[in-house]
């Protein structure tokens, strides 16, 4: 008499955020029978990188800036794939009485300190010949940046959607100074989300995280020719709008008619180097290895981090090259 063998638990946390919401699609068509995948939303990613931290989470998607101040405090995490970029769903946001950067020295800027948000706000600013510490960075996001900015407490604001958009509706005289659409920031791939996972969960459950890696890209694979079930499934699972989560994802499975680019195996791989070809946007093959090294010359200037290190003091992309060697194209 047979036994049925029980699936292997996979824990997974990240924000209440559309992006993040493929994890919800692999749940609820099965892709990953063999696999007890939880999703759980923690709007504080620092929470989240605690809990890998104390062997209690698996895998978190999170913006992508986090492994070289998560390495330099010896945390046990590396940065496993990039999944998706900002096309347009972040926005840098000025007030009435500012139009160009050389309005804001002397001003506050609301943003996420410690994450990418100061990071396009302050390499745009330098872009436009303004220092990027010539302003006050204010750490308030989402509706309390929102609130900060229609109120005038703040000058500027970043914002993902529905943010952004909500406050040029409100605001008269508000406008975008910058958004992530433009090809500047597509091709250095600034504004972007990644998957992490725990070293335990790559050194002693290598097959299992192999597995919850093919099914993330599975899902993917799956919205793309499913785009409108995938878009109610996440908006469902998230509680969100339907139009919150097209507004970010797009209607048609593109990539293209949202605000957020989402990669497939192939394109993330090759963005990892471990596979032929180029990335889109005219990014580079391996380009991730640029990419963290950009995110920590930013850290050392705004002081969360001492030095930069090798990329691969954070960086695990053998996952990918397993993937692919095994036949897997996604």
């Amino acid at each position: 008499m047979g036994s049925a063998v029980a699936a292997e638990r996979v824990r997974i946390s990240g924000l209440t955020w559309p992006g993040y919401g493929f994890w919800d699609i692999a749940i609820a068509k099965k892709l990953a029978p063999d696999l007890d995948i939880s999703y759980q939303q923690i709007e504080d990613p620092y929470e989240s990188f605690n809990l890998m931290a104390a062997d209690r989470m698996d895998v978190i998607s999170s913006t992508a800036e986090f492994t070289p101040v998560g390495v330099e405090r010896g945390m046990p995490i590396k940065f496993a794939a990039f999944a998706n970029l900002s096309y347009g769903t972040d926005k840098i946001v000025g007030g009435p009485g500012i139009k160009t950067a050389k309005d804001l020295p002397g001003k506050e800027v609301a943003v996420l300190e410690g994450g990418l948000a100061q990071i396009f706000v302050a390499m745009w600013l330098e872009q436009n010949g303004v220092p990027y510490d010539s302003v006050k960075y204010r750490n308030i996001i989402a509706d309390d940046a929102f609130a900060a900015l229609v109120g005038g407490g703040v000058a500027a604001s970043e914002f993902w959607e529905p943010y952004g958009s909500n406050t040029l509706k409100a605001l008269p005289g508000s406008s975008v100074l910058a958004q992530s659409r433009e090809p500047y920031w597509l091709e250095n791939a600034v504004i972007a989300d990644g998957l992490y996972m725990s070293d335990n969960f790559l050194t002693k459950r290598r097959d299992t995280a192999r597995k919850t890696l093919k099914a993330m890209y599975d899902a993917i694979a799956w919205w793309k020719k499913n785009p409108a079930e995938g878009n109610q499934i996440i908006a469902d699972s998230m509680k969100m709008s339907l139009d919150d989560v097209e507004l970010v994802l797009g209607k048609d499975g593109s990539g293209v008619d949202g605000g957020l680019y989402v990669y497939d195996f192939l394109e993330a791989a090759r963005f990892c180097g471990v596979v032929p070809g180029d990335p889109p946007f005219g990014q580079k093959n391996g380009q991730v290895a640029d990419h963290w090294n950009l995110i920590s010359d930013w850290w050392v200037k705004f002081g969360l981090i001492k030095e930069v290190k090798a990329p691969e003091t954070g960086i695990e992309c053998d996952l990918h090259r397993e993937l692919y060697e095994s036949g897997y194209r996604g």
